[in-house]
């Protein structure tokens, strides 16, 4: 099996390797991202393995069809990027759709930590033997309630950590887990009332720009926002305002909704053009990092073992439990139901 890597990193390399080997995938690893004009490196392959900010639209698809392509390997649980409809009786996708929760739920406490604590100045004063503590008082999170938008897995793990540190948790999310005890509220209650809001949901029509700026207008005066999700939930501008403004105290980003051309990219001497972003960056209220909340060693083996698995499996055995099809579960007549190929 001959599967073309795209978006391939250093650390992606090292595990896809040794489970390729292993299995006998045999990967063919490219730095540039899938796209129009790089979707002819995939001809002669039978899949592509592809990443968040590949684009895997309906002219591409196309192409990897015409390529002899049948498979769509997704290294991640997203798939907002990938047109899954129009993918339908071309060509199969398959996902991550879990692999560390921790990873992500820890990334965020990381941040929401550091931002409240000021620990990312104080690490700047002290390189420059500065100890001054003058501009650096925090507040505790014992106590506060944190809104957690979304109760996946990643969610939940994320309110088991909230919870240790003794922080009141509500949380919304369009379809509650009966399973669990978490406090459920209707979105406007979520973000009234919360001192923390954290977002922990997929990228759909529904969420998309879920933090625009009416949700904005509704929250606390000096709420923090994190976000360690997809950047799309925020409507970036609207959050650049709402910090301006001084309603939002503090902003934790992981992931930024135009990070596509920007982010896993060094820019460092270079000027970006997304003037939004550099203000945003430029903010002494905002922690930005780069999609880095999946970047552990149990993530990275755990994401590199599934990929490898559902590729297997799916030419071994003509279908794969981690199949995409954006009919299943929602027609009669669907035949996956995670048993079987959609088409």
């Amino acid at each position: 099996m001959k599967i073309a890597f795209f978006d391939a990193k250093p650390y992606d390399i090292t595990y896809f390797e040794q489970y390729g080997e292993e299995n006998g995938v045999k990967f063919k690893f490219y730095d540039t991202r899938l796209g129009e004009d790089t979707a002819e490196l995939s001809r002669g392959c039978d899949a592509v393995c592809v990443f968040v900010n590949d684009d895997v639209s309906s002219t591409v698809i196309d192409r990897l069809y015409e390529y002899g392509v049948r498979l769509i390997a997704l290294r991640c649980s997203g798939f907002n990027n990938v047109d899954v409809k129009y993918a339908y009786e071309k060509i199969h996708v398959v996902h991550v759709p879990y692999y560390s929760p921790y990873a992500v739920a820890e990334h965020t406490m990381a941040m929401l930590l550091t931002s409240v604590r000021r620990i990312h100045k104080a690490y700047n004063r002290t390189k420059d033997f500065n100890f001054s503590l003058s501009g650096l008082t925090g507040f505790d999170l014992h106590g506060k309630t944190v809104g957690v938008i979304g109760t996946g897995n990643i969610g939940r793990t994320f309110i088991n950590i909230c919870e240790g540190f003794g922080m009141k948790v509500i949380a919304y999310d369009k379809f509650p887990s009966e399973e669990t005890d978490i406090e459920y509220a209707p979105l406007e209650r979520v973000f009234e009332e919360s001192d923390v809001i954290s977002l922990h949901c997929p990228l759909n029509k529904e969420t998309y720009h879920i933090i625009d700026e009416d949700a904005i207008e509704k929250m606390k005066k000096g709420a923090t926002i994190v976000n360690t999700s997809r950047g799309a939930l925020i409507d970036a501008d609207a959050l650049l305002e709402g910090i301006k403004s001084r309603k939002i105290g503090a902003a934790c980003l992981d992931v930024y909704e135009e990070e596509n051309d920007v982010f896993f990219e060094d820019f460092s001497g270079h000027i970006i053009d997304d003037d939004t972003l550099a203000r945003l960056i430029t903010m002494p209220n905002v922690l930005v990092t780069s999609h880095q909340a999946f970047l552990t060693e149990e993530a990275l083996s755990s994401i590199a073992e599934t990929t490898v698995r559902n590729i297997v499996e799916f030419f071994k055995d003509g279908k794969c439990e981690n199949e995409l099809c954006y009919r299943c579960g929602k027609t009669a007549n669907c035949r996956q139901h995670r048993v079987d190929k959609c088409f």
